[in-house]
């Protein structure tokens, strides 16, 4: 970590000696980090941006692989490497920022070692020198004890400097207060003690410090998530609410699990990573405005294609419906044809629904005369007082008798 630490460290205490104060320094080498990071957070931002315009596709896929989540996946893959991204495209880029922090916050543990530039086995000297002058100076987390020794350089600088005289000329004081705040310490969670005589600034102020980072983290991933809404769109360019509701759905949990990972880390850290994790979220939900503005003006040129292409083939297909129901009123149903017919096929169907036509209104005109079936047995005679005479309705075999011609 040498590598990125060394070069923070330099960074920083340049920014300090600037500005004067420790925590603007921190928020101005937030923006540095910001703008060297824009190449990458725009790749993040595209990949984000691209798979979320895909969730209407990557829906149909779910539904048209049912059960088969093998499948299902095989064909996510293949969708992705067809639109050029990278299943885990957007997420490594976005876990540089992270990288950073780690050995940012090894620069802000150890500023005697990084911003005075004094090597590790002098900067735990000095540490322990001030450990014995005064033995309530530092607290019982040796973890932090470069800082909280760092904030007292000032007042034992004369004794330092004949101690350390190979370091005489770096040994300096660094005044690590915030708007009235001491960054180098641990806000403390428990809000119930700021009250009474603890309802200073100094508690509230510290207090607050990692809610309004926690609460920036949130704004910051809200905002993503409604801009990435903002490009899901259906074949036809339009917004699918659907797919957005599915996207929400997954994104959800990361949406808040990521500002309560935030705020743990802002109560167990000083507070000068709260002031920097605050101001990477603000110049984050600038920077997020901004790309997304780039970016939507692209997705909008394709949607707006998508939609000029819907509207043409809506028209076509209302222009075919006029002229069928055209043909329904002067030819009836039976009379409808493809349009695609030829012109001789067509006069045979002229023809041919003329004759049917023709035909129906002559059998209309001279209906058959159907006999009507036997539904009884009728006398032989026809003559009911007579029912046994031979007639013209006589049956031999009536009775069951065979009577043979």
């Amino acid at each position: 970590m040498e590598i990125i630490t060394v070069p923070f460290g330099y960074l920083l205490d340049w920014l300090v000696q600037l500005l004067g104060n420790y925590g603007f320094a921190l928020i101005a080498f937030s923006l540095i980090l910001k703008v060297l990071l824009l190449p990458a957070s725009a790749k993040s931002r595209k990949s984000s941006l691209k798979m979320s315009r895909l969730a209407p596709q990557i829906k149909a896929l779910e539904i048209e692989c049912g059960e088969d989540k093998n499948r299902y996946q095989q064909e996510v893959s293949k969708l992705y490497k067809q639109e050029g991204i990278g299943c885990t495209g957007g997420c490594l880029w976005s876990l540089l920022p992270l990288l950073i922090l780690l050995p940012l916050y090894a620069v802000i543990r150890n500023p005697i070692q990084y911003i005075m530039h004094i090597d590790a086995e002098t900067a735990k000297d000095i540490v322990t020198w001030i450990g014995a002058s005064a033995p309530n100076l530092l607290s019982s987390n040796n973890y932090y004890h470069q800082m909280e020794a760092a904030a007292h350089i000032g007042e034992y600088l004369p004794q330092l400097q004949a101690a350390f005289p190979e370091v005489a000329d770096k040994l300096r004081a660094i005044d690590f207060s915030f708007l009235g705040l001491n960054l180098g310490q641990i806000p403390s969670w428990k809000f119930w003690n700021f009250f009474g005589e603890g309802a200073t600034w100094a508690n509230w102020g510290m207090f607050l410090i990692p809610v309004v980072s926690a609460g920036s983290q949130l704004l910051s991933m809200l905002v993503s998530q409604k801009s990435n809404n903002k490009v899901v769109t259906d074949k036809d360019g339009e917004e699918d609410k659907d797919a957005q509701a599915t996207a929400n759905s997954t994104s959800r949990t990361m949406t808040f699990v990521m500002p309560v990972m935030s705020l743990y880390f802002c109560f167990v850290m000083p507070a000068a990573i709260s002031v920097y994790w605050f101001a990477q979220s603000v110049f984050g939900v600038v920077q997020d405005i901004i790309l997304n503005k780039h970016f939507r003006k692209i997705y909008e040129e394709e949607d707006q294609k998508r939609r000029e292409a819907a509207a043409l083939l809506r028209q076509k297909e209302a222009e075919r419906e006029r002229i069928r129901a055209e043909r329904r009123a002067k030819y009836g149903e039976e009379g409808m044809v493809d349009p695609n017919t030829s012109k001789k096929k067509m006069k045979a169907q002229e023809e041919a629904a003329k004759k049917a036509a023709a035909d129906a209104y002559a059998a209309a005109k001279n209906p058959v005369q159907e006999e009507p079936a036997e539904t009884e047995d009728k006398h032989f005679s026809g003559d009911p007082e007579r029912p046994y005479c031979k007639g013209r309705a006589y049956k031999a075999n009536r009775y069951g008798r065979n009577v043979e011609d």
